[in-house]
Protein backbone atom coordinates (compact mmCIF):
# COMPACT_ATOMS: atom_id res chain seq x y z
CA UNK A 1 0.00 0.00 0.00
CA UNK A 2 0.98 3.62 -0.46
CA UNK A 3 0.06 6.43 1.92
CA UNK A 4 -1.00 9.58 0.09
CA UNK A 5 -1.88 13.05 1.24
CA UNK A 6 0.68 15.84 1.30
CA UNK A 7 0.10 18.66 3.77
CA UNK A 8 3.56 20.08 4.37
CA UNK A 9 4.08 23.82 4.04
CA UNK A 10 6.91 26.32 3.91
CA UNK A 11 7.59 28.32 7.04
CA UNK A 12 7.39 32.05 6.40
CA UNK A 13 10.82 33.16 7.62
CA UNK A 14 12.83 30.01 7.06
CA UNK A 15 11.29 29.43 3.60
CA UNK A 16 11.81 25.69 3.88
CA UNK A 17 9.33 22.79 3.85
CA UNK A 18 7.98 22.08 7.30
CA UNK A 19 6.12 19.08 8.75
CA UNK A 20 5.24 20.70 12.06
CA UNK A 21 1.86 19.70 13.53
CA UNK A 22 1.19 17.14 10.80
CA UNK A 23 1.28 14.12 13.10
CA UNK A 24 -1.83 14.70 15.17
CA UNK A 25 -3.91 13.24 12.35
CA UNK A 26 -2.28 9.85 13.02
CA UNK A 27 -3.49 9.85 16.63
CA UNK A 28 -6.65 8.08 17.83
CA UNK A 29 -9.81 10.14 17.40
CA UNK A 30 -10.28 10.61 21.14
CA UNK A 31 -6.70 11.61 21.93
CA UNK A 32 -6.30 14.75 24.01
CA UNK A 33 -3.67 16.22 21.66
CA UNK A 34 -6.23 16.58 18.88
CA UNK A 35 -8.17 19.28 20.72
CA UNK A 36 -5.17 21.13 22.11
CA UNK A 37 -5.12 24.67 20.66
CA UNK A 38 -2.16 25.99 22.66
CA UNK A 39 0.67 23.46 22.49
CA UNK A 40 0.73 23.08 18.69
CA UNK A 41 -0.41 25.51 16.00
CA UNK A 42 -2.23 28.18 17.91
CA UNK A 43 -5.99 28.10 17.71
CA UNK A 44 -6.18 24.94 15.57
CA UNK A 45 -7.65 21.55 16.32
CA UNK A 46 -7.07 18.38 14.34
CA UNK A 47 -10.20 16.67 13.05
CA UNK A 48 -8.80 14.83 10.02
CA UNK A 49 -7.83 11.20 10.10
CA UNK A 50 -4.67 9.66 8.68
CA UNK A 51 -4.27 9.71 4.89
CA UNK A 52 -5.69 6.73 3.02
CA UNK A 53 -3.53 3.76 2.08
CA UNK A 54 -3.72 2.91 -1.61
CA UNK A 55 -3.27 -0.59 -2.94
CA UNK A 56 -0.84 -1.15 -5.83
CA UNK A 57 -3.79 -1.41 -8.20
CA UNK A 58 -5.15 1.96 -7.10
CA UNK A 59 -1.74 3.58 -7.51
CA UNK A 60 -1.38 2.10 -10.99
CA UNK A 61 -4.82 3.44 -11.92
CA UNK A 62 -3.64 6.94 -10.98
CA UNK A 63 -0.26 6.91 -12.73
CA UNK A 64 -0.88 4.78 -15.81
CA UNK A 65 -1.81 7.77 -17.99
CA UNK A 66 0.99 10.05 -16.77
CA UNK A 67 3.93 10.71 -19.11
CA UNK A 68 7.38 9.25 -18.57
CA UNK A 69 10.43 11.48 -18.43
CA UNK A 70 12.13 9.38 -21.09
CA UNK A 71 9.29 10.12 -23.50
CA UNK A 72 8.36 13.76 -23.04
CA UNK A 73 10.79 15.17 -20.48
CA UNK A 74 9.70 17.03 -17.36
CA UNK A 75 6.34 18.65 -18.09
CA UNK A 76 3.83 20.22 -15.68
CA UNK A 77 0.78 18.06 -15.01
CA UNK A 78 -2.66 19.56 -14.45
CA UNK A 79 -3.74 19.56 -10.82
CA UNK A 80 -0.26 19.11 -9.37
CA UNK A 81 -0.17 20.40 -5.80
CA UNK A 82 -3.96 20.71 -5.65
CA UNK A 83 -5.49 17.24 -5.78
CA UNK A 84 -2.41 15.13 -6.54
CA UNK A 85 1.40 15.24 -6.28
CA UNK A 86 2.42 13.13 -9.24
CA UNK A 87 5.07 14.56 -11.55
CA UNK A 88 5.71 11.57 -13.83
CA UNK A 89 5.26 7.84 -14.26
CA UNK A 90 8.29 5.93 -13.11
CA UNK A 91 9.94 3.52 -15.52
CA UNK A 92 9.69 0.86 -12.82
CA UNK A 93 6.02 0.50 -13.69
CA UNK A 94 7.18 -1.16 -16.92
CA UNK A 95 8.34 -4.13 -14.87
CA UNK A 96 5.70 -6.89 -14.90
CA UNK A 97 5.84 -7.48 -11.13
CA UNK A 98 5.83 -3.81 -10.06
CA UNK A 99 2.03 -3.63 -9.85
CA UNK A 100 2.03 -6.41 -7.24
CA UNK A 101 4.98 -5.16 -5.20
CA UNK A 102 3.80 -3.90 -1.79
CA UNK A 103 7.11 -2.29 -0.82
CA UNK A 104 8.10 -0.41 -3.96
CA UNK A 105 10.12 2.41 -2.39
CA UNK A 106 12.10 1.42 0.68
CA UNK A 107 12.92 4.16 3.19
CA UNK A 108 16.54 4.00 4.33
CA UNK A 109 16.59 3.75 8.12
CA UNK A 110 20.30 4.58 8.27
CA UNK A 111 19.99 8.07 6.78
CA UNK A 112 16.69 8.80 8.54
CA UNK A 113 18.18 7.93 11.92
CA UNK A 114 21.35 9.92 11.23
CA UNK A 115 19.52 13.06 10.08
CA UNK A 116 17.06 12.80 12.96
CA UNK A 117 19.95 12.51 15.40
CA UNK A 118 21.83 15.41 13.80
CA UNK A 119 18.82 17.69 14.21
CA UNK A 120 18.38 16.70 17.85
CA UNK A 121 22.07 16.85 18.73
CA UNK A 122 22.82 20.14 16.99
CA UNK A 123 19.73 21.80 18.46
CA UNK A 124 20.31 20.59 22.01
CA UNK A 125 24.03 21.38 21.87
CA UNK A 126 23.20 24.73 20.22
CA UNK A 127 25.76 24.28 17.44
CA UNK A 128 26.16 27.53 15.56
CA UNK A 129 25.10 27.25 11.92
CA UNK A 130 23.56 23.79 12.38
CA UNK A 131 20.96 24.27 15.09
CA UNK A 132 17.30 24.39 14.13
CA UNK A 133 16.73 27.02 16.80
CA UNK A 134 18.04 30.14 15.07
CA UNK A 135 16.65 33.66 14.79
CA UNK A 136 14.40 32.85 11.84
CA UNK A 137 13.04 29.84 13.70
CA UNK A 138 12.07 32.04 16.64
CA UNK A 139 10.28 34.45 14.30
CA UNK A 140 8.34 31.57 12.76
CA UNK A 141 7.62 30.32 16.26
CA UNK A 142 5.83 33.57 17.05
CA UNK A 143 3.71 33.18 13.89
CA UNK A 144 2.62 29.58 14.30
CA UNK A 145 2.79 28.81 18.02
CA UNK A 146 1.75 30.31 21.33
CA UNK A 147 5.00 30.26 23.29
CA UNK A 148 5.69 33.81 24.48
CA UNK A 149 8.63 32.71 26.64
CA UNK A 150 10.59 31.71 23.50
CA UNK A 151 9.78 34.68 21.29
CA UNK A 152 12.46 37.23 20.45
CA UNK A 153 12.66 40.23 22.76
CA UNK A 154 13.44 43.75 21.53
CA UNK A 155 16.20 45.55 23.42
CA UNK A 156 16.70 49.26 23.93
CA UNK A 157 19.61 49.40 21.48
CA UNK A 158 17.44 47.96 18.70
CA UNK A 159 18.86 44.45 18.81
CA UNK A 160 16.88 41.27 19.38
CA UNK A 161 17.42 38.98 22.36
CA UNK A 162 16.83 35.26 21.89
CA UNK A 163 15.73 33.76 25.23
CA UNK A 164 17.35 30.50 26.20
CA UNK A 165 15.14 27.49 25.55
CA UNK A 166 14.77 24.63 28.00
CA UNK A 167 15.74 22.14 25.27
CA UNK A 168 19.23 23.59 24.74
CA UNK A 169 22.28 23.17 26.94
CA UNK A 170 24.43 25.95 28.29
CA UNK A 171 28.05 26.30 27.23
CA UNK A 172 29.26 24.68 30.44
CA UNK A 173 26.85 21.75 30.05
CA UNK A 174 27.88 21.26 26.41
CA UNK A 175 31.54 21.11 27.46
CA UNK A 176 30.67 18.54 30.12
CA UNK A 177 28.99 16.39 27.46
CA UNK A 178 32.09 16.65 25.26
CA UNK A 179 34.31 15.78 28.21
CA UNK A 180 32.15 12.73 28.93
CA UNK A 181 32.42 11.63 25.28
CA UNK A 182 36.18 12.21 25.40
CA UNK A 183 36.58 9.79 28.32
CA UNK A 184 34.05 7.26 27.03
CA UNK A 185 35.28 3.69 26.57
CA UNK A 186 33.30 1.32 24.36
CA UNK A 187 33.69 -2.46 23.90
CA UNK A 188 36.07 -3.59 21.19
CA UNK A 189 34.33 -3.53 17.81
CA UNK A 190 31.15 -1.93 19.16
CA UNK A 191 31.76 1.51 17.66
CA UNK A 192 34.53 3.74 16.43
CA UNK A 193 36.57 5.98 18.69
CA UNK A 194 34.09 8.70 19.61
CA UNK A 195 36.75 10.56 21.59
CA UNK A 196 38.28 11.82 18.35
CA UNK A 197 35.03 13.69 17.57
CA UNK A 198 34.80 15.64 20.83
CA UNK A 199 36.29 19.12 21.19
CA UNK A 200 36.11 19.93 24.89
CA UNK A 201 37.47 23.47 24.59
CA UNK A 202 34.80 24.57 22.10
CA UNK A 203 32.06 22.28 23.39
CA UNK A 204 31.44 20.79 19.95
CA UNK A 205 31.30 17.30 18.46
CA UNK A 206 32.25 16.93 14.81
CA UNK A 207 33.08 14.22 12.31
CA UNK A 208 30.60 11.60 13.51
CA UNK A 209 29.90 8.92 10.93
CA UNK A 210 26.54 7.27 10.32
CA UNK A 211 27.28 4.35 12.62
CA UNK A 212 28.51 6.71 15.34
CA UNK A 213 25.16 8.49 15.18
CA UNK A 214 23.43 5.09 15.27
CA UNK A 215 25.24 4.10 18.48
CA UNK A 216 24.78 7.52 20.08
CA UNK A 217 21.09 7.68 19.20
CA UNK A 218 20.18 4.29 20.62
CA UNK A 219 22.56 3.96 23.59
CA UNK A 220 24.22 7.20 24.64
CA UNK A 221 21.65 9.93 24.04
CA UNK A 222 19.65 9.39 27.28
CA UNK A 223 22.87 9.58 29.30
CA UNK A 224 24.48 12.49 27.46
CA UNK A 225 21.42 14.74 27.79
CA UNK A 226 20.39 13.67 31.28
CA UNK A 227 20.79 17.26 32.50
CA UNK A 228 17.78 18.38 30.44
CA UNK A 229 14.43 18.86 32.19
CA UNK A 230 12.28 15.75 32.40
CA UNK A 231 9.56 17.06 30.03
CA UNK A 232 12.26 17.48 27.37
CA UNK A 233 14.38 14.43 28.17
CA UNK A 234 11.57 11.87 28.26
CA UNK A 235 10.45 12.35 24.61
CA UNK A 236 14.09 12.13 23.50
CA UNK A 237 14.46 8.86 25.40
CA UNK A 238 11.30 7.58 23.71
CA UNK A 239 12.77 8.44 20.30
CA UNK A 240 15.92 6.55 21.26
CA UNK A 241 13.88 3.50 22.29
CA UNK A 242 11.84 3.70 19.08
CA UNK A 243 14.90 3.37 16.85
CA UNK A 244 16.39 0.73 19.12
CA UNK A 245 13.24 -1.39 18.89
CA UNK A 246 12.97 -0.80 15.15
CA UNK A 247 16.58 -1.88 14.54
CA UNK A 248 16.26 -5.10 16.51
CA UNK A 249 17.52 -8.25 14.83
CA UNK A 250 14.17 -9.92 15.53
CA UNK A 251 10.88 -8.09 15.06
CA UNK A 252 7.65 -9.31 16.59
CA UNK A 253 4.26 -8.35 15.26
CA UNK A 254 3.09 -7.11 18.66
CA UNK A 255 6.17 -4.90 19.00
CA UNK A 256 5.62 -3.40 15.55
CA UNK A 257 2.02 -2.58 16.42
CA UNK A 258 3.17 -0.99 19.65
CA UNK A 259 5.84 1.25 18.11
CA UNK A 260 3.46 2.11 15.26
CA UNK A 261 0.96 3.42 17.80
CA UNK A 262 3.65 5.17 19.87
CA UNK A 263 5.56 7.09 17.19
CA UNK A 264 2.76 9.64 16.45
CA UNK A 265 2.52 10.40 20.16
CA UNK A 266 6.30 10.77 20.43
CA UNK A 267 6.44 13.18 17.49
CA UNK A 268 3.57 15.20 18.96
CA UNK A 269 5.47 15.44 22.25
CA UNK A 270 8.47 16.75 20.33
CA UNK A 271 6.17 19.22 18.58
CA UNK A 272 5.26 20.70 21.95
CA UNK A 273 8.95 21.32 22.70
CA UNK A 274 10.89 22.24 19.56
CA UNK A 275 10.16 25.08 17.10
CA UNK A 276 8.39 24.41 13.77
CA UNK A 277 11.62 24.65 11.76
CA UNK A 278 12.91 21.58 13.60
CA UNK A 279 10.45 19.34 11.76
CA UNK A 280 11.71 18.64 8.26
CA UNK A 281 10.95 15.52 6.24
CA UNK A 282 13.30 13.37 8.33
CA UNK A 283 11.22 13.98 11.45
CA UNK A 284 8.10 12.88 9.57
CA UNK A 285 9.37 9.69 7.91
CA UNK A 286 9.55 7.61 11.15
CA UNK A 287 5.74 7.54 10.99
CA UNK A 288 6.01 5.11 8.05
CA UNK A 289 8.95 2.98 9.23
CA UNK A 290 6.96 0.45 11.34
CA UNK A 291 4.63 -0.24 8.41
CA UNK A 292 7.56 -0.85 6.09
CA UNK A 293 9.18 -3.10 8.69
CA UNK A 294 6.01 -5.19 8.80
CA UNK A 295 6.33 -5.69 5.03
CA UNK A 296 10.08 -5.95 4.54
CA UNK A 297 11.20 -7.47 7.82
CA UNK A 298 14.21 -6.39 9.91
CA UNK A 299 15.95 -3.27 8.72
CA UNK A 300 19.37 -4.96 8.66
CA UNK A 301 18.50 -6.40 5.25
CA UNK A 302 17.29 -3.09 3.81
CA UNK A 303 19.42 -0.24 5.12
CA UNK A 304 22.47 1.27 3.47
CA UNK A 305 25.27 0.24 5.82
CA UNK A 306 26.60 -2.70 3.73
CA UNK A 307 26.41 -0.67 0.52
CA UNK A 308 28.11 2.36 2.04
CA UNK A 309 30.81 0.10 3.47
CA UNK A 310 31.35 -1.55 0.10
CA UNK A 311 31.58 1.83 -1.64
CA UNK A 312 34.13 2.99 0.92
CA UNK A 313 36.26 -0.11 0.34
CA UNK A 314 36.02 0.40 -3.42
CA UNK A 315 37.08 4.05 -3.20
CA UNK A 316 40.06 3.22 -1.01
CA UNK A 317 41.19 0.54 -3.47
CA UNK A 318 41.77 3.07 -6.27
CA UNK A 319 45.47 3.30 -7.07
CA UNK A 320 45.39 4.75 -10.57
CA UNK A 321 43.38 7.97 -10.58
CA UNK A 322 43.36 7.98 -14.38
CA UNK A 323 41.60 4.57 -14.47
CA UNK A 324 39.25 4.63 -11.51
CA UNK A 325 36.84 1.95 -12.72
CA UNK A 326 39.66 -0.36 -13.74
CA UNK A 327 41.35 -0.02 -10.36
CA UNK A 328 38.12 -0.86 -8.55
CA UNK A 329 37.49 -3.90 -10.77
CA UNK A 330 41.06 -5.17 -10.38
CA UNK A 331 40.98 -4.76 -6.60
CA UNK A 332 37.59 -6.46 -6.38
CA UNK A 333 38.80 -9.40 -8.49
CA UNK A 334 41.93 -9.72 -6.36
CA UNK A 335 39.86 -9.60 -3.17
CA UNK A 336 37.44 -12.26 -4.39
CA UNK A 337 40.29 -14.50 -5.53
CA UNK A 338 41.98 -14.21 -2.16
CA UNK A 339 38.71 -14.99 -0.40
CA UNK A 340 38.22 -18.07 -2.59
CA UNK A 341 41.70 -19.33 -1.79
CA UNK A 342 41.20 -18.73 1.92
CA UNK A 343 38.08 -20.89 1.88
CA UNK A 344 39.41 -23.85 -0.09
CA UNK A 345 43.10 -23.75 0.86
CA UNK A 346 42.72 -22.81 4.50
CA UNK A 347 45.34 -25.26 5.80
CA UNK A 348 48.06 -23.82 3.58
CA UNK A 349 47.56 -20.16 4.52
CA UNK A 350 48.94 -18.20 7.44
CA UNK A 351 45.64 -16.39 8.13
CA UNK A 352 42.23 -16.38 6.50
CA UNK A 353 40.22 -13.41 5.28
CA UNK A 354 36.88 -14.86 6.37
CA UNK A 355 37.31 -14.42 10.13
CA UNK A 356 35.51 -11.10 10.51
CA UNK A 357 34.66 -10.29 14.12
CA UNK A 358 36.66 -13.31 15.26
CA UNK A 359 39.62 -13.03 17.60
CA UNK A 360 42.73 -14.56 16.06
CA UNK A 361 45.26 -15.49 18.70
CA UNK A 362 48.66 -15.38 17.04
CA UNK A 363 50.51 -16.40 20.19
CA UNK A 364 51.55 -19.96 20.84
CA UNK A 365 49.14 -22.19 22.69
CA UNK A 366 49.55 -21.78 26.41
CA UNK A 367 48.90 -24.55 28.92
CA UNK A 368 45.38 -24.50 30.38
CA UNK A 369 44.94 -22.20 33.36
CA UNK A 370 42.05 -21.29 35.60
CA UNK A 371 38.84 -20.65 33.68
CA UNK A 372 38.72 -17.00 34.71
CA UNK A 373 42.03 -16.41 32.88
CA UNK A 374 41.45 -18.78 29.97
CA UNK A 375 39.19 -16.44 27.96
CA UNK A 376 39.61 -15.54 24.26
CA UNK A 377 40.69 -11.98 23.68
CA UNK A 378 43.56 -9.65 23.05
CA UNK A 379 45.21 -6.80 24.87
CA UNK A 380 44.06 -3.24 24.30
CA UNK A 381 46.59 -0.45 24.16
CA UNK A 382 50.16 -0.37 25.38
CA UNK A 383 51.28 -2.88 28.00
CA UNK A 384 51.96 -1.26 31.38
CA UNK A 385 53.39 -2.49 34.68
CA UNK A 386 51.59 -1.42 37.83
CA UNK A 387 52.29 -2.35 41.44
CA UNK A 388 49.21 -2.98 43.53
CA UNK A 389 48.83 -2.02 47.15
CA UNK A 390 47.60 -4.62 49.62
CA UNK A 391 43.99 -3.46 49.45
CA UNK A 392 43.91 -3.65 45.64
CA UNK A 393 45.66 -7.02 45.66
CA UNK A 394 43.15 -8.49 48.11
CA UNK A 395 40.23 -7.09 46.11
CA UNK A 396 41.55 -8.63 42.88
CA UNK A 397 42.17 -11.93 44.69
CA UNK A 398 38.58 -12.08 45.95
CA UNK A 399 37.24 -11.18 42.49
CA UNK A 400 39.16 -14.06 40.90
CA UNK A 401 37.96 -16.54 43.51
CA UNK A 402 34.32 -15.50 43.19
CA UNK A 403 34.30 -15.69 39.37
CA UNK A 404 36.36 -18.89 39.01
CA UNK A 405 34.47 -22.08 38.17
CA UNK A 406 36.99 -24.31 39.91
CA UNK A 407 36.40 -22.56 43.26
CA UNK A 408 32.59 -22.74 43.19
CA UNK A 409 32.71 -26.29 44.54
CA UNK A 410 34.40 -25.08 47.72
CA UNK A 411 32.18 -22.01 48.07
CA UNK A 412 29.09 -24.19 48.24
Amino acid sequence: MKIVGKRDYNVYRGRKPCWFDLHRRFLPNNHVFRKNIKAFRKGEQERDGPPPCLTPGQVWHRVKDLPKVTESGVLPIDGHGEWHNWTKRSIFWDLPYWKDNLLRHNLDVMHIEKNFFDNIFNTVMNVSGKTKDNEKARKDLALYCRRPDLELKSLVNGKMLKPKANYSLTTIEAKLVCSWIKDLKMPDGYSSNLARCADVDKGRVHGMKSHDCHVFMECLLPIAFSSLPKPVLNPLIEVSHFFKDLCSATLKEDDLCRIKDNIPIILCKLGRIFPPSFFDSMEHLPIHLPYEASLGGPVQYRWMYPFERFMGISKRSVKNKARVEGSICAAYLHRETTYFCSRYFNHFMLSTTSNRNEMVNEKENLPPMLSVFNQPGRQSGKELVKWLIDEQHNSAHVHVLINCTEVKLYLE
